[in-house]
Order: structure tokens, then C-alpha cells, then sequence
């Protein structure tokens, strides 16, 4: 099931699909986001604050609406990374 990166749970762990085109991908890419990455979301601010997911060991926050076009595909208890 792909979704976007904000609607993860806190805690969920999913794989990259996807970043947005253009310059918004390439900020995201220069934050090491790349397709095929595993991330865990930490947490979620209320009212559309930013989103923060922990990658290769480091935490790192986006804001809402780059979240909004980051598509990942959850990974489910079992399944291998």
C-alpha cells in the first residue's frame, strides 16, 4: 500500500517509492532521501508541523508539505528490508 510519508504512524517503518521533482526532490535528496531508503517517522507535529524521521541512525525534520509528496510504502512486522 503507497501513501505519503506524513500519514505514516509514529514509529512505522517504510521503504522510499518516490520524491517529488524538480528542486524540492533535490533539497530532499540532498538530505540523503533517496528511492529504495528504509525510514522510521519519530513523530508528527499537530497542525500540519513538521515531520520527523530517523534515517541511517540520524534524525532529521521536513516540513509538512515536502512529507506530502515524499511516497513511501510501509513495511510491515516480518517482512524484510
Amino acid at each position: 500500500m503507497i501513501t505519503g510519508l506524513h500519514l505514516l504512524k509514529n514509529g512505522q517503518k517504510a521503504k522510499i517509492v518516490s520524491l517529488p521533482p524538480g528542486l524540492c526532490g533535490k533539497r530532499i535528496e540532498a538530505l540523503g532521501l533517496r528511492p529504495g531508503k528504509t525510514i522510521e517517522k519519530v513523530s508528527g507535529m499537530p497542525f500540519k508541523g513538521p515531520v520527523t524521521i530517523s534515517l541511517d541512525g540520524r534524525q532529521i525534520a521536513i516540513g509538512h508539505g515536502m512529507s506530502e509528496k515524499i511516497v513511501v510504502e510501509p513495511i510491515t512486522e516480518g517482512e524484510s528490508q
